[in-house]
Formats: C-alpha cells, sequence, structure tokens
C-alpha cells in the first residue's frame, strides 16, 4: 500500500504493478488533487520513465529551445540555446491518476498511524479502518506522516526566501509580450532574487496557441522570524505555520510584490507581475532523510528528500526513486532487505541533488551578502548568476 496519491505515490504504484504486485494508493484529501500554480519542467529521463510505464508523452508539454536573461531595464542581457519540456502540474499528474485504477485509488483516506510484525504493515486510517500489506510506501510529501512515525527528528529547514508563484493565461497577454516572453524561459536576477517564467499547457491540457498559460516563479528573500512570519499572517492576524491559502494572502503583502516588481524587474516583467491576481506563496525549505528504509516501510518522492526548485528534479527525482524501489523489491523474498538495499542506492543520490540545489540557491545569499560589501560577494554574484541561468533551472 502506499500512502499518498500524488506525483511519487502514482509513479511507485503504477511501476509495482507493471511488476505484478497488487498496490491500493491511500491519499488524504477527499477532493481530486490540485497543483494550482505549479509548472513543471519535464527532464528526459523522467519522459523516459513515463513511456517505460506506457504513457503516451506525445504533447506533454510547451517545447521551449531558447532561455533569455533580462536586465533591469528590460534589455536582453544574454541568450542561451537549451531545449526542454515544459509542462504542468495538472497534465502530469492527470496522465498518472488516469492509468492508475479508480477502484485502486482511496481518496479521503488519512494515516493515523502503522504496525509492523514480521508477517507485513498495518495502517491504521483517521476514519477508524485499517489496511495490511507486505510493504507501506511513504508518498505524503514534505510533511510525510509516514516519516514522521518512523523517525520524528527528521524536519524540513527553512531556506531563508521564499517563491511567489501564479499561471497566467496566454490571453492575458499584450501582442508585443507574447512576441519578447511567451516562446522563451526568461530570467530577471536582481541582487539576491531570482524571477523566471516559461510556458505551459493550459487548462484540459490545451497546448493550442492562445489558450496555453505561463508559469511565474519569483524567489524572494524573507528572514523567518520576520519577513516570512509577517508575510504567513493573514488579514485577521492568524499567523499559518507552513504555507497560507492564497485567498487569505493579506492584500498589503501583494500590493507590496506589485511595488516591488516595477522597482526591480524589467518592466515587460513587472507588467506580468500585475496580472497575478491571486499569487501563490511557497516558503522553500531543504529537507534530506537520513534513513528511507524501516523494516516494512520505504519512504520516496518529498517525503524523503526535497531539494530547492532550482534543479528542477522533484517530479525526475520521485520517478528515480520509485524505479529504484522497484528494482529493489520485485522480485525480493525479504522485504526489508530489498528496502535496506534501496536505501544504501538512494541516499547518496538524494544528498548530491541537495548539495546541488543548495549550491544554486546560494546565488541569493551571495547576492545579499554583496550588498553588505563582503570582498568575495560579487564574484560569487556573478558566478551563481551565469550558473543559475545556465543550470537546471525550474
Amino acid at each position: 500500500m502506499i500512502v499518498g496519491g500524488s506525483m511519487s505515490g502514482l509513479l511507485t504504484g503504477l511501476l509495482l504493478r507493471k511488476r505484478g504486485w497488487e498496490v491500493d494508493v491511500y491519499e488524504r484529501v477527499a477532493s481530486e488533487l490540485s497543483g494550482r500554480g505549479a509548472g513543471i519542467v519535464a527532464q528526459a529521463d523522467l519522459i523516459a520513465r513515463l513511456r517505460a510505464i506506457g504513457l503516451d508523452t506525445h504533447d506533454l508539454g510547451v517545447e521551449v529551445t531558447t532561455r533569455q536573461i533580462l536586465e533591469a531595464d528590460g534589455r536582453v542581457a544574454d541568450r542561451l540555446e537549451c531545449a526542454q519540456t515544459l509542462t504542468a502540474w495538472e497534465r502530469l499528474y492527470r496522465l498518472l491518476r488516469d492509468a492508475f485504477p479508480p477502484a485502486r485509488y482511496h481518496r479521503g483516506r488519512g494515516l493515523a498511524g502503522l504496525e509492523q510484525t514480521d508477517a507485513g504493515v498495518v495502517a491504521r486510517f483517521a476514519d477508524g479502518g485499517t489496511a495490511q500489506a507486505d510493504l507501506l510506501v511513504g508518498a505524503d510529501g514534505i510533511r510525510s506522516t509516514v516519516r514522521h512515525a518512523c523517525d520524528p527528528a527528521i524536519v524540513p529547514l527553512y531556506a531563508g526566501y521564499v517563491a511567489w508563484r501564479s499561471l497566467l493565461d496566454e490571453s492575458d497577454f499584450s501582442p508585443a509580450a507574447r512576441a519578447d516572453l511567451f516562446e522563451l524561459m526568461t530570467f530577471c536576477l536582481p541582487p539576491g532574487e531570482q524571477f523566471l517564467g516559461y510556458p505551459v499547457a493550459g487548462p484540459d491540457d490545451d497546448l493550442r496557441r492562445g489558450h496555453r498559460r505561463y508559469n511565474i516563479v519569483w524567489y524572494r528573500p524573507a528572514d523567518e522570524g520576520g519577513k516570512l512570519r509577517e508575510l504567513l499572517t493573514d488579514e485577521t492576524g492568524t499567523t499559518h505555520a507552513i504555507s497560507i491559502p492564497p485567498p487569505l494572502l493579506r492584500r498589503a503583502a501583494i500590493a507590496e510584490l506589485m511595488d516591488d516588481a516595477r522597482r526591480l524587474l524589467a518592466p515587460q516583467l513587472a507588467d506580468l507581475v500585475a496580472l497575478m491576481d491571486e499569487p501563490i506563496l511557497q516558503p522553500i525549505y531543504d529537507l534530506e532523510a537520513k534513513r528511507l528504509a524501516f523494516g516494512r516501510v520505504a519512504i520516496v518522492g518529498d517525503a524523503a528528500c526535497v531539494a530547492r526548485p532550482h534543479v528542477a528534479a522533484g517530479v525526475a527525482k520521485a520517478a528515480d526513486d520509485a524505479a529504484a524501489l522497484v528494482d529493489a523489491v520485485a522480485e525480493a523474498d525479504d522485504v526489508p532487505a530489498a528496502l535496506r538495499a534501496f536505501e544504501a542506492a538512494r541516499l547518496p543520490v538524494n544528498r548530491r541533488i541537495v548539495e546541488r540545489a543548495r549550491h544554486l540557491g546560494a546565488y541569493l545569499q551571495a547576492s545579499q551578502t554583496a550588498e553588505t560589501g563582503c570582498s568575495d560577494a560579487p564574484v560569487l554574484y556573478e558566478r551563481g548568476q551565469r550558473e543559475v541561468f545556465c543550470g537546471l533551472t525550474g
């Protein structure tokens, strides 16, 4: 059984089914999942994994061949040829969800606890029900209930900055903005910040010109005890612990975002920010579990490791986690031993991904340090600026 019915859970479930396992997925949320405001860079290895499951990746997303950096005055500072497939969370999720048997996907079943025996794992759900299996996979995200039950010491660590996200309709673009921006991945890099935007499919996976959407991500510093707390506090004075629902964002915070866009970003990008009717605030966290296997229980995807988004590796890493887990247990007589082998294979990979993402994210800290006069900071800033632009940023 798999706890968590999003990307990593569905990827693991589909791969296990392909190898002959009976699989049930248990998702805490009762309604259909939504990845509002999320764009995804579909890496080549992710596309290969999807094809190996037997999924049709034709028209997975928008094909973009060029990246550009805009200066604050709107001039093009640099361009780089870099072919990529850019898709939306909903497009990829729907592809996986439709491939998984509906009768085996159980919504509104939040995990309350689990017990292990030599013969299997018993899961207890918040609705009072139970289920038993030979293997339990925790694919329930950064705040994983499964991980907390097995290793409560591992918690997310705030990285010191947030991302503002939004999806804009292509139809909202002026003809000039569509010509200058829409077919490219565009960066703007004010000191201590990073803005990027790129096209993705429109609603219902629509790839027709004029019907697509544009994914915006703007990384901005926010100290944990000050600015972050302020951003997570709604109009009633309630401070939210992890994130804040978009409708509850204070209007003053959004107005400040619009004002800062005019002050810091290229004019054509500030115009896009002005179109963000209900932006999403995403605090950025690092998470790296030191263990992935606990007897007959394993954790994958964001439950096991969360790297900052700069490496665009979230879903691709989840697919690799799933493939490694399935390879380890597919023909195994000893499930705990197989999971230990999975853990030994994936922990070093997770560590490299987290370190790489921190390295790219350090560009933001280096930029901030540059403003304080650190002698090495300007060099770090210029090097980081180029590396962010050329790296697998998404």
